[in-house]
């Protein structure tokens, strides 16, 4: 399923209205942590395997995390470019339904 409209709010985060007519919110927190890059996608392994999994500085703390930019990619996916420099993954329509924050907290899709 494709969105019908994509909103950013690059201190908050990312608004998906889906041509379904539900709604999905995104903390900007969120997609980043969530980032489908092969670099995010290891940390997130590990920290699963090792709790204790010390996180790289920019993840760590610093100055307020903000989404600086998002740009289409093709008919299938958008890249947000953060504050902390990270911009390698690119968040298929499918991947952002899978992170929907609603769903994982069991509450549906259209939670906004």
């Amino acid at each position: 399923m494709r969105p019908r409209t994509l909103d950013l709010d690059r201190e908050k985060g990312l608004t998906v209205v889906w041509q379904d007519g539900s709604t999905s919110f995104y903390p900007v927190a969120h997609l980043r942590r969530m980032s489908p890059s092969a670099e995010q996608r290891e940390l997130r392994e590990e920290m699963a395997r090792n709790p204790l999994t010390v996180l790289p500085a920019s993840a760590a703390g610093g100055a307020p995390l903000r989404a600086e930019s998002a740009e289409l990619v093709g008919n299938y996916a958008v890249r947000i470019t953060f504050s902390d420099g990270h911009r390698t993954g690119l968040y298929s329509w499918e991947h952002l339904r899978r992170i929907d924050p609603a769903r994982d907290a069991g509450a549906g899709s259209d939670a906004g």
